[in-house]
């Protein structure tokens, strides 16, 4: 109870002044101490004429005793208090009490004028019973024996561990009665709580209750506070044990002559993990493994379902049928989050290390699991398998780092096998390389109308990588210009102008380009099979960006800089060249950027209309790179051109990110996947229990978490708070679900007595009390009574048949009104809590005084008897 209500409750004021000392050592003791600060309030109340009332602290502070004075106009109002641990028995009821009254305001007047009262009683329910509460929490001693059943991985827990509600204090009052119509004293009572006029009820909620999905969340995120590395917690170096085990040099080049490897077409999850497992048994048991085998099957089998298909794996992304479609606004979270899609690998991998990490061996088990997950994803490079749960295309920016790392493996593994295929095919059919579009029949079947109208657009459509197919492309990189340019019988890049090149065999054609052909010899021209530019994660466009930045504004800067970012345009410049021999800029500038290719119809000498084109002012600019790329482009096709793409490097490089990446690292990476799920979660959790303000403080955790997982390293602090309201959020829905547990709103059969509970119940979440309509004889009411009866019953006897008997029998009660009075009040514990507030209005201190009110207050708990009274004296006639 605040101070402000204290007052309110004991003296009945909203406004006043209290003298306290600044120290505890400063404490009021003596009696003669307290009088003259009394005598010296008086005298200053007098002096200034203030009319609010003016107390003073006394005693010790934790007694909170305060006694003071008001004078208004002839009156003065005396401010008194009484505090005992030990109540005497007289003084335990009304009939005590109003001696007290009495004998305190020493009315002259006989008889006495009517003592209104009011009562407050106050009872606790302590024991709810284990059966009002419906939630079960997870089997630990499965889940660490290993058994899975406990809880399915990429499931989140929820809920609280205990009764999230631990007190129900229900309060009876009766607020106008007048002496002599109420017996209360020590041998009789009509205090019946069930005959109460008024019953307001409120909850108290447990303090911190431990919930499944704070725990879950939170205990992932003190990984981030981590400093080991994954062989620092596993042991010794991975690496360390393969040259321990290849120790003689000639083992590492006897590997460059060995056959490719062939693809296997069917994967087992004993072969996905045998590699990790031989290294870790090397330096522990198998029973000292941080996962066991079963919960690590399981867990493989969850991230990568193909791994259990019979068909070979045909490169598509498998999706949970469970998920929720990709256009909705939970799924779409993602963006806002930087997260991973829900039903990605990457979303699922931060299930699952955090469900090892609460579960399943802590730390070791997540520095095992990502070891097994880096070890697969090389397994997959190596042998051409797609991964499976990412979205094709390049890398997503707006998912986290990690998600994007594993999009450009998968980008890397299906250039690597296309081109192992393209070579595959060609070996097989014993014949030189081929292009469909050679003979220009595609063009004749497509037409312009399917091709795009805009810039390098019209270059992507149908681009085949069956065109690096040659035996050494994968070495082409490494050929001279003049071996590249033999095949056309060139002998040097710039010896051969248009005239020479016009010659040349057409190589490279994907399809013809409408009814487009080349301004100077009128040939179809042919849309060429170019190199797709290569896909960049965000880390990478960062690099790129500040190696570009750091050239700085020099003329020599920005030509290097526009030859940097110009390779794309190169190669499609080359190709081009290479389809269309004796073609011009002219001709590309139409197909490439046909903006910038100006055509106006003129009369020629003739009279005749004609188009006349010519290329845009920006292309004319003097030292123009467009026409600098042209020069020195040569016609070389996209099947023998350097890679834009080095998929193999590309690889290496996110495999290394992959395997030097610490727990704690990863746990960075996937935090947001984890607040994510735990915010869809709370959504789903919260859509069944409908509580409004819940659905506010989801929106404003959406938000706030938006804000702070944009950034690329949020700071803790941030973090903390959006964990801490994921755990509040969880926590009042497990409120709410105890309340109606308690309160059978399910069990309701009329509906309109279904929603009156349903609206108790809501109103004891977000309110400090509410009134129970139609006190004990209401549908609440009768609830309430039960609860306290079961509880009674179960304090009572030990006999467990009595503590589950049905509530509707306990409530039996035959024979009179003055029976089941008598019965009734057995029902109910004593109280814990009485409070009586005693009014009067009488003249003090003569008889021919002024007639002033009068109040006592009277609290008393188990602990603690307290009286404050105001007395009011006429100052102007005694």
């Amino acid at each position: 109870m605040t101070f402000l209500q204290e007052h309110i409750a004991w003296y009945g004021l909203r406004e006043f002044v209290v003298i306290a000392p600044a120290a505890n050592s400063d404490a009021v003791l003596s009696e003669s101490k307290c009088n003259l600060l009394l005598s010296s309030v008086s005298i200053a109340l007098g002096n200034t004429g203030c009319q609010v009332p003016l107390f003073v602290q006394i005693h010790h502070k934790w007694r909170r005793m305060y006694v003071g004075e008001c004078q208004g106009p002839g009156v003065r109002t005396d401010f008194e208090m009484v505090h005992l641990r030990k109540v005497p028995n007289q003084y335990t009821h009304l009939s005590g009490l109003l001696d007290i009254f009495k004998s305190k305001i020493g009315c002259p007047l006989t008889p006495l004028p009517p003592v209104s009262i009011a009562i407050r009683f106050t009872y606790v329910l302590q024991d709810w019973q284990q059966y009002f509460w419906p939630q079960q929490p997870p089997d630990i001693d499965a889940l660490v024996g290993g058994e899975v059943g406990g809880l399915e991985f990429g499931k989140l827990p929820f809920g609280a561990c205990e009764d999230p509600i631990s007190e129900l204090h229900l309060a009876t009052t009766w607020p106008h009665l007048t002496e002599g119509i109420i017996v209360d004293n020590d041998v009789y009572s009509d205090l019946d709580p069930i005959q109460a006029p008024h019953w307001s009820v409120r909850v108290r909620k447990a303090d911190n209750p431990q919930c499944l999905l704070g725990d879950f969340v939170t205990e992932f995120f003190k990984i981030c506070r981590r400093k080991e590395s994954t062989d620092e917690i596993l042991g010794r170096s991975t690496f360390e044990e393969e040259g321990r085990e290849i120790a003689d040099i000639t083992h590492a080049l006897s590997k460059l002559t060995e056959p490719a490897p062939v693809p296997i077409h069917k994967l087992s999850v004993s072969n996905m993990v045998h590699t990790a497992k031989k290294k870790i048994r090397k330096h522990r048991g198998v029973e000292e493994s941080p996962l066991n085998n079963d919960v690590l099957n399981t867990i493989l089998l969850f991230l990568f379902p193909d791994a259990a298909s019979e068909k070979p794996l045909d490169g598509t992304s498998s999706t949970d049928n469970n998920n929720p479609p990709s256009e909705s606004e939970e799924y779409n979270l993602y963006n806002q989050f930087k997260s991973a899609p829900s039903d990605s690998l990457t979303y699922k991998l931060a299930l699952c290390l955090c469900m090892i990490n609460l579960y399943h061996g802590g730390l070791k088990g997540v520095a095992h699991l990502w070891q097994e997950f880096v070890l697969e994803m090389r397994f997959r490079w190596e042998n051409n398998f797609l991964i499976p749960g990412l979205a094709s295309g390049p890398p997503d920016l707006r998912c986290c780092l990690l998600h994007q790392k594993l999009q450009m493996l998968n980008c890397c593994i299906e250039r690597k096998k296309a081109r192992d295929e393209g070579r595959k095919t060609n070996t097989s059919d014993n014949v030189t390389n081929t292009y469909p579009g050679d003979a220009g029949k595609a063009g004749d079947q497509l037409g312009p109308d399917n091709l795009k109208d805009t810039d390098k657009e019209k270059g992507e459509v149908g681009k085949s990588w069956d065109s690096w197919s040659d035996s050494e492309e994968e070495f082409f990189e490494c050929l001279s210009d003049t071996e590249e340019l033999k095949g056309n019988g060139q002998e040097g890049g710039k010896k051969g102008g248009p005239k020479e090149m016009a010659n040349l065999k057409p190589e490279g054609r994907l399809i013809q380009h409408g009814k487009l052909t080349l301004l100077h010899n009128g040939e179809p021209l042919y849309i060429p099979v170019t190199q797709e530019p290569a896909p960049m994660t965000e880390d990478l466009l960062e690099e790129q960006s500040e190696v570009l930045a750091k050239l700085g504004t020099s003329a020599e800067g920005a030509h290097l800089r526009a030859r940097m970012q110009s390779a794309c345009l190169l190669s499609d410049m080359e190709s081009f060249k290479a389809a269309n021999p004796g073609c011009f800029l002219e001709d590309f500038v139409r197909w490439y950027s046909p903006r910038d290719y100006i055509e106006e119809e003129t009369i020629d000498e003739k009279g005749n209309m004609v188009l006349k084109g010519e290329l845009s002012a920006r292309m004319k600019i003097p030292s123009n790179m467009w026409v600098e790329a042209w020069e020195t482009a040569k016609p070389i096709p996209a099947r023998r051109q350097r890679r834009l793409f080095d998929d193999t490097r590309e690889a290496e490089k996110v495999l290394h990110y992959l395997a030097v990446q610490k727990p704690a690292d990863l746990a960075r990476h996937l935090l947001p996947c984890v607040i994510h799920a735990a915010v869809l979660k709370v959504k789903e959790e919260e859509s069944l229990e409908n509580i409004s303000s819940v659905k506010k403080i989801i929106k404003q955790m959406i938000s706030h978490s938006s804000k702070v997982l944009h950034f690329p390293n949020p700071e803790d602090k941030k973090l903390e708070e959006i964990i801490h309201q994921i755990t509040n959020v969880e926590a009042i829905i497990a409120r709410a679900r105890s309340l109606k547990a308690k309160f059978g709103t399910e069990r309701c059969e009329q509906e309109e007595e279904k929603e009156d509970l349903e609206r108790f119940v809501s109103c004891l979440l977000e309110q400090p009390e509410v009134l129970v309509i139609g006190a004990g004889r209401g549908h609440a009411g009768r609830i309430i009574h039960k609860l306290f009866v079961n509880a009674q019953r179960l304090t009572e006897s030990s006999d467990e048949a009595a503590a589950m008997a049905p509530a509707e029998e306990e409530l039996k009660r035959t024979g009179s009104p003055e029976e089941r009075r008598q019965n009734s009040v057995s029902d109910f514990p004593p109280p814990a809590g009485r409070e009586l507030i005693l009014r009067s209005t009488v003249p003090r201190p003569a008889p021919y005084s002024r007639a002033l009110p009068q109040r006592m207050y009277s609290v008393l708990t188990r602990e603690d008897f307290r009286l404050a009274g105001a007395f009011s004296s006429d100052t102007s006639f005694f």
